[in-house]
């Protein structure tokens, strides 16, 4: 680790652009609490300049969210405060330290690519990272060029928003900015830079890092730092750090249910892409599955299915296993003791996990209360589903009707038997019939991003053309609402793709 530590040290002395000037904008609130902690989380860094930065995308609602008038800034100006040629007033860049199993496989990591400007600290004392990510090379940068292209930052934006329409905890993109300057991957393509937003970017590998320098203290530190940052409750709590995992346990189960309830497949849920705040983050290859199945797999390199659709709660545990192991010196002195009180807190999170998949799939059946036989109900349709091919979103919207739907594939006796159990247990639960179906168009979207249309918005955004992305971002938005400006975003594609794969960017 010593040897680590000194390169980390050399680095940050070579290549490092002389500071930005600043933007002046209105509403700039940025505080460093993260700078509190010891110098081996973070590390000083400036934004490497671009030659020809284009504003593509600002997302006005998040700047009002977080306070910023950006209303009346001119286009140009925008686009070099986002691209971090001029920095916001009170920036202080930083690239932070942290490691992660990726793919089972751990590794000492670090922020290549991404740059914390600060937390932009809210009207109601909320704190929101703000973080610049293809900003150019950092000391954590380990032979990459630091930069991002225009696809994947797009992906971002849209898949983020798309999430947060949903009612699902994620971090969130405040602009994406096209760099005129080419990436190189498997073809040269547009660079950008995306700035997000997030509760913090605190994460499960945050933790393994500070366990691997074998540094007490500085555990200490980042498990108090991350206490008052998302539980301050907990500074009075017996056992603060048993807590605090037993708190990350919860939010992550919860979150992934959510995923899992709408379709979304991660597709690399690595440790260090688990967020503490129990946020959605790092959106790399990310899809909403069409047809149901367990095993479906958009990443290209995700090749043996680890974070396949139906393998996230798992994954999701694992993850929190490798924060407990990190915590266990914090948990209690007595070894034994804490790994007890460790599994114990670990072995939770199928019960909260289950518990929250469950509460949602009867909202999503329309259900209001709970009967011991709603497990079966639900896994009957998902079975029929997996057999059926059908699509999972548009399933449940067609459910939404006294009678069975009418289309071809729901003609069969498997399927009309479920559907007339379903209806009995619907006729069982109180209230008006009308009831359970306005609980199902609260709780079924009607508009997901479908991967081909996510597809041809990227494409032609790649070609200067970005109505396309726009129209999309403008339907997912407003998920819930059947309205005939969405017709066009409510279907699976006509000719299914089972060989369809995105990629990760860098």
């Amino acid at each position: 680790m010593p040897l680590l530590w000194a390169l980390r040290e050399l680095l940050d002395l070579s290549g490092i652009p002389s500071m930005p000037p600043e933007n002046r904008s209105p509403g700039w609130n940025l505080d460093h609490s993260y700078a509190t902690l010891p110098g081996v989380f973070h590390t000083r860094v400036h934004p490497t300049a671009v030659r020809a930065p284009r504003l593509v995308v600002l997302n006005h609602a998040l700047a009002n969210h977080l306070g910023l008038d950006l209303a009346a800034l001119p286009d140009a100006e925008a686009a070099a405060l986002f691209a971090g040629n001029v920095l916001p007033a009170g920036a202080e860049p930083r690239a932070q330290a942290y490691a992660g199993h990726q793919f089972g496989h751990f590794t000492m990591l670090g922020d290549g690519r991404a740059i914390l400007l600060g937390e932009q600290v809210a009207a109601d004392g909320r704190r929101h990272d703000i973080q610049l990510k293809g900003a150019g090379r950092t000391p954590f940068s380990r032979g990459g060029d630091g930069r991002a292209a225009l696809g994947p930052m797009l992906r971002e934006y849209l898949i983020s928003e798309a999430l947060h329409a949903l009612g699902i905890p994620t971090t969130r993109s405040l602009a994406v900015v096209a760099t005129g300057e080419p990436v190189i991957r498997d073809s040269v393509l547009p660079g950008a830079i995306l700035t997000r937003a997030a509760a913090s970017h605190l994460r499960v590998g945050t933790f393994e890092y500070a366990a691997g320098l074998g540094d007490a203290a500085a555990l200490a530190r980042l498990a108090d730092y991350a206490i008052e940052r998302h539980d301050p409750g907990l500074r009075s709590h017996p056992t603060p750090y048993l807590a605090l995992l037993e708190a990350v346990i919860e939010r992550q189960a919860r979150l992934v249910a959510a995923w899992m309830l709408v379709g979304f497949v991660h597709g690399v849920m690595n440790t260090d892409n688990m967020s503490l705040s129990g946020e959605t983050i790092d959106y790399g290859p990310c899809a909403f599955m069409d047809r149901y199945a367990l095993d479906t797999v958009f990443s290209s390199i995700d090749r043996r299915g680890r974070y396949a659709y139906g393998n996230q709660p798992r994954i999701a545990q694992w993850n929190l296993a490798r924060l407990a192991e990190s915590l266990l010196p914090l948990i209690d002195t007595n070894e034994a003791q804490a790994i007890e009180r460790a599994q114990a807190a670990i072995a939770a999170f199928d019960p909260l996990y289950n518990e929250a998949w469950l509460s949602g799939m009867r909202r999503k059946l329309g259900l209001a209360d709970a009967e011991t036989e709603d497990l079966a109900l639900v896994q009957a349709l998902t079975l029929w589903m997996r057999e059926a091919g059908a699509d999972y979103t548009g399933t449940f919207r067609d459910l939404i009707a006294e009678a069975p739907p009418t289309a071809e594939i729901y003609q069969g006796r498997v399927f009309l038997d479920w559907h007339a159990r379903w209806s009995a247990r619907r006729a069982r639960q109180p209230g008006r019939p009308g009831d359970a179906f306005e609980r199902m168009r609260a709780a079924n979207p009607v508009v997901i991003p479908r991967n081909h249309k996510v597809e041809e918005a990227l494409a032609a955004a790649g070609e200067g053309e970005l109505q396309p992305f726009l129209a999309l971002l403008d339907a997912v938005r407003d998920p819930f609402a059947q309205a005939p400006t969405n017709n066009d975003y409510r279907d699976p594609p006509a000719h299914p793709n089972p060989g369809y794969r995105t990629f990760c960017g860098t």
